[in-house]
């Protein structure tokens, strides 16, 4: 792929608006939000400590100015959960820190880092000081705890309904034989013939719903939200239930499994908290590719589709899809799964990328796509997306994709150098320091 040209440069100077870090950064992204209820923030890494302060100043915003009342982010529902109670309140948490404590699942620091402790701490105090129905609540999205969304349902139905519990507990029960491990699970589903458990699961989700009535009478003062949350559990186990399986068919499946998962625990958020008749505003925190509209990448010839393609498609005037990118610096990832996590140097971006033409821009800025100048991010070049593992080894193989950006996202917020997040556990690994630009080659 070919380095910018000036005629590229020129139209992008002439459509981006610089970040000096000041109060008026994001007032062009406000506009173009506008009447918005979903807006999806993203992140090219998920340990960039730019992408996490910035998308909280953005967030902070929404709520103080849009009335957004909601975050739901890439995190496991139970987890997430605790942290909205001590927002709210309701828990016995004395901190954020306290409250952070149930994300200890790998990767722990996606979550519980400086900066999401941060935000958690500004939104408790911004709870306390106004009314019940402008409150923030954060919700997970993910489909990972299998285990813990099954304690959940059974804490539920022991406080409320013991008998139902004693029939939970033996459906659940079909997961023992596998030590607790999903994935061995998925793995013995799939391919020694051992039965599945996705009857028990199914059965047990239908269970739970046909008691709803009653369990919302005798529920007291939460029964509302105590039942929401234990029907989302009983909803997840389903779907982890599946995704375990589909694992070992195929990326593809797994991964379509996934994204419809977090779609439709958004929209089920969107229901149970608009019950009262007043459309709730929704902030939904995400890794790039699953908030860019996979129709607009290289994923869609694979078959897959993701979130933010979803949200458009439900919510198709009311969301705004916003992207976040760097050029190189350092991140917080690790070199393997669950590996301890590490800082470690970010490679530039590669020539031919989208990080690289905005490199040549020079500096921090915003740029949005219905800008007339934008149109020269319609041509297809690649773009870097870097999870919870890092392998600069295989820089290209591992972390570029193919992407026509302005189909892509909304708005687009590029941050030049940036560096790691820092976890609130530092191991020796992390603290150890920057590794030089030359790794791994040493030259």
């Amino acid at each position: 792929m070919a380095l910018p040209v000036a005629s590229e440069l020129t139209q992008l100077q002439r459509a981006a608006q610089p970040l000096r870090g000041d109060a008026a950064d994001y007032d062009g992204l406000l506009d173009r939000i506008g009447d918005a209820r979903i807006v999806l923030i993203g992140e090219s890494s998920h340990g960039t400590h730019e992408f996490y302060r910035e998308r909280a100043a953005i967030t902070r915003r929404l709520i103080l100015e849009l009335g957004f009342t909601a975050v739901a982010a890439e995190a496991d529902w139970p987890d997430a959960y605790r942290v909205n109670r001590f927002l709210r309140g309701e828990s016995a948490d004395t901190d954020a820190q306290e409250a952070l404590q149930d994300f200890r699942r790998f990767p722990a620091w996606m979550w519980r880092n400086t900066d999401v402790l941060a935000f958690v701490e500004w939104a408790r105090a911004h709870n306390r000081r106004v009314r019940d129905e402008h409150r923030v609540g954060f919700y997970g999205l993910d489909l990972y705890s299998l285990r813990a969304s099954m304690q959940a349902v059974l804490a539920y139905l022991d406080r409320l309904d013991p008998g139902a519990a004693r029939q939970a507990r033996a459906r659940y029960a079909c997961f023992d034989q596998f030590d607790g491990d999903p994935q061995v699970y998925g793995l013995a589903a799939a391919h020694s013939g051992k039965a599945s458990c996705e009857d028990d699961v199914v059965t047990q989700l239908v269970a739970l719903r046909a008691r709803a009535s009653d369990y919302l009478t005798r529920g007291g003062r939460l029964a509302d939200d105590d039942y929401f949350f234990a029907e989302q559990n009983a909803q997840l186990v389903r779907d982890a239930e599946a995704y375990y399986r589909a694992m070992f068919r195929g990326r593809v499946s797994s991964w379509n499994l996934r994204d419809r998962h977090m779609q439709q625990t958004l929209q089920a958020l969107d229901r149970h908290l608009s019950r009262a008749g007043r459309p709730v505003k929704i902030v939904v925190w995400a890794h790039n590719p699953h908030l860019g509209d996979a129709r607009a990448t290289e994923m869609q010839e694979r078959g897959e589709f993701n979130l933010g393609q979803l949200v458009r498609m439900v919510y198709p005037r009311t969301s705004v899809l916003v992207g976040l990118f760097t050029y190189a610096g350092t991140v917080t990832a690790a070199s393997d799964w669950d590996a301890p996590a590490q800082r470690v140097q970010l490679r530039p971006a590669l020539p031919g990328s989208y990080e690289a033409l905005f490199h040549a821009l020079d500096g921090n800025f915003l740029l949005r796509m219905d800008h007339a100048d934008a149109a020269v991010l319609a041509l297809p070049r690649l773009q870097r997306a870097v999870g919870v593992v890092y392998r600069p080894e295989s820089e290209r193989q591992s972390h570029y994709f193919t992407a026509s950006l302005q189909r892509q996202f909304d708005v687009v917020l590029h941050f030049d150098q940036t560096r790691a997040l820092k976890p609130l556990e530092l191991n020796a690994a992390w603290q150890e320091g920057e590794l030089p630009e030359t790794f791994p080659s040493g030259m």
